[in-house]
């Protein structure tokens, strides 16, 4: 069971793990050693998260999050197994955290009297100089 907030907990049916063979730098045993964690989490059959929640999960994962609304995550960051499997659930759970942060409204603001002030005249001054282009008169 991984504890993201007080309320919300994500069971361990609902993630899957999957170890993989990872590259970069550990001489032969890395050819015999899957290391590489792939965490899949099955978001959009969660029954512990909010609405709310995963529609912010969604848009926070990015491509990490698949057609059929899973997320996953693939680490290969140390050599141990068991290390990249507490990295992958930290890093979800720091996501399911930043979705649970609902975003403040922003209240559009009006501009100030001298903005608009200042903005008609730039438009009258912009106005004189192309009302004096044109035909000139001959006399």
């Amino acid at each position: 069971m991984l504890k993201i907030t007080d309320s919300i907990t994500i069971e361990d049916w609902e993630i899957t793990e999957q170890f993989t063979q990872s590259g970069g730098p550990g001489g032969q045993n890395v050819n015999k050693v899957a290391t590489a964690v792939e965490l899949r989490f099955e978001a959009d059959r969660s029954p512990n998260l909010p609405g709310p929640v995963k529609a912010r999960l969604r848009r926070i994962a990015g491509r990490r999050w698949t057609k059929d609304g899973a997320v996953v995550l693939q680490v290969a960051q140390t050599r141990h197994q068991a290390r990249n499997r507490e990295i992958a659930r930290e890093r979800l759970a720091e996501m399911i955290r930043a979705a649970t942060h609902k975003p403040k409204r922003r209240i559009p603001t009006k501009p100030t009297a001298g903005a608009r002030r200042r903005r008609i005249e730039a438009k009258k001054q912009r106005g004189a100089v192309k009302s004096l282009r044109g035909p000139v008169d001959p006399e």
